[in-house]
């Protein structure tokens, strides 16, 4: 199956799988889809997720989500930049989501980060999602 946005597939999967109770999510594998998995893992957002590799089928990511009182810790997670339109910002202009409760994920010179460690680090970057 050809998907245009591979990021917006995987933020489809794991919001209709929050929304169904489900306790885990399978997603196709890439670099940037993992990089993304690690941010929304040392933020809190997920519980974590592994490569499944079976010969002769593309790589996956099986990924473990987490509840809190039967909610999804994910209560609303959306993509900013599209293939279509393309979102940048300087980290001067970046707002924090949600008086702080919320990430931005953004793509950076220096590798995919939470908007709190693109302001520690001082870089701006394409907003890849936004997560509260």
């Amino acid at each position: 199956m050809f998907v245009n946005d591979p990021l917006s597939d995987m933020i489809a999967r794991i919001k209709n799988a929050a929304m169904r109770k489900r306790s885990s999510v399978l997603t196709p594998a890439s670099k940037l889809r993992g990089r993304v998995l690690d941010v929304l893992k040392d933020e809190g957002y997920i519980r974590g997720y592994e490569l499944l590799e079976v010969p002769g089928e593309f790589p996956q990511f099986q990924i473990e989500l987490k509840y809190f009182d039967g909610e999804p810790v994910i209560a609303e997670i959306a993509r900013v930049s599209k293939p279509g339109r393309r979102v940048y910002s300087s980290i001067k202009d970046l707002k924090p989501i949600k008086n702080g409760l919320g990430i931005s994920i953004l793509s950076t010179p220096k590798g995919v980060m939470s908007d709190n460690a693109a302001r520690d680090n001082n870089v701006g970057g394409e907003v890849l999602c936004r997560v509260y």
